[in-house]
């Protein structure tokens, strides 16, 4: 994930706790199986008490997923900073590529074995797919500013559900063959997306 610029000590070591809980539970549930897996377990692999993984998760499946709440604004800024030439449409599958390419690449073999664990559990790949709503909402936003629409305009929310499901079908295919990497299936469903979703007509 990315990093904000110029964080302070406090924050960085809270980041710093945080990605510590989140990998240890990744290659705990990658040996042992979600199942074998305690928070307990997590946290002495941290060197963290149990009392300090609540502070950072709800339990051992969100610390596998580890959502980042700075996703949904920086897609939002994403979608913005692309390219005026580009249609709203390829706005959003260029913030999107973009946003998983980074998390892909910060650390390309950890992201592949927390995919693999979520692959093998059905319970953490819901949690991926419905994972989503207020990314969706960052996403609308910014479409809708993109654009020149209110947020509750049939466009942006329209667009931003399309790429939402865009996801999910790109993640439902990885999640039954896992030959294909899935920023290549996501690439596929969203330059389908493109294909269909011009800009709004202007009144």
């Amino acid at each position: 994930m990315s990093k904000a610029a110029g964080e302070g000590l406090r924050d960085r070591k809270k980041r710093q706790t945080r990605e510590a809980l989140s990998r240890a539970a990744v290659h705990l549930v990658a040996e042992h199986g979600l199942d074998g897996v305690t928070v307990e377990d997590i946290s002495a692999a941290a060197d963290v008490s149990p009392r300090t993984f609540f502070n950072y998760f709800a339990g051992k499946e969100e610390a596998v997923l580890a959502p980042d709440p700075e996703t949904g604004p920086r897609l939002r800024a994403s979608v913005l900073a692309q390219p005026a030439g580009l249609s709203a449409a390829e706005a959003v599958r260029e913030a999107l590529l973009a946003e998983l390419g980074a998390e892909v690449n910060e650390d390309r073999e950890f992201w592949t074995r927390r995919m693999s664990v979520v692959q093998r559990h059905p319970v953490l790949l819901a949690g991926v797919l419905a994972g989503g709503e207020q990314v969706e909402r960052e996403v609308v936003a910014g479409i809708a500013e993109r654009v020149g629409l209110p947020v509750d305009a049939t466009y942006p929310m329209l667009l931003a559900a399309a790429a939402g499901a865009a996801f999910r079908v790109a993640v439902a295919r990885w999640s039954a063959d896992g030959s294909t990497p899935l920023p290549t299936l996501l690439t596929e469903a969203l330059d389908l997306l493109v294909t269909g979703l011009a800009n709004p007509p202007q009144s």
